[in-house]
């Protein structure tokens, strides 16, 4: 089955709902020649005004402007000093600002390349963390605002035919917002 690019309606909803449907489709990377991508199995969502997780929570920003824009479209943020991580604008017309961090990966395509990118071996280490799996895709700042929808260099295609189970926690490493249970996860 050929894979399709996710289209833009799938991000103009309830950006909870968008993290938990992410699962199970597939992040691909191409950057030249080299196609590298994963099946998204944990997310988590994060959205504006009731949310003081957010990025968006004090208003429009240099670095969170693009959590207010076109919905499907990609948020690289810095983070640490150290890592990437890469959300979708996700929201609903209820909410001025939404998106959904890509926290992990089961590897798929490319990952000789990632395993290089990363300077490991260990494949169940490769991309089971947000900072992780950008840097084994080679996902930086570049893609700030790329368009998922349109883009050939970085999109989401649907997936599995999803019937695992998920569940549902609290967010990683936040102190804030701690009440919401927008992480959501599936084992493949």
């Amino acid at each position: 089955m050929k894979n399709h690019k996710i289209p833009r309606k799938f991000y103009a909803r309830n950006t909870v709902d968008v993290a938990k449907d992410l699962l199970g489709k597939i992040l691909v990377r191409r950057a030249g020649q080299k196609i590298t991508s994963g099946i998204i199995i944990e997310t988590e969502a994060y959205r504006q005004e009731d949310d003081p997780a957010s990025h968006a929570y004090r208003n429009i920003t240099k670095r969170n402007e693009v959590m207010f824009g076109q919905v499907g479209c990609a948020y690289v943020y810095f983070t640490y000093g150290m890592h990437h991580c890469v959300n979708v604008v996700a929201r609903s017309n209820q909410y001025r600002a939404g998106a959904v961090l890509i926290r992990a990966l089961q590897p798929a395509e490319g990952i000789e390349i990632m395993m290089k990118n990363r300077n490991t071996l260990d494949i169940s280490n490769l991309t089971n963390g947000p900072g992780k799996l950008t840097m084994a895709l080679g996902i930086t700042k570049d893609q700030y605002g790329e368009d998922l929808v349109n883009s050939s260099k970085l999109f989401i295609t649907d997936g599995l035919e999803r019937d695992q189970r998920i569940i549902v926690g609290p967010r990683i490493g936040i102190k804030k917002g701690v009440d919401k249970l927008w992480n959501f996860r599936i084992e493949i």
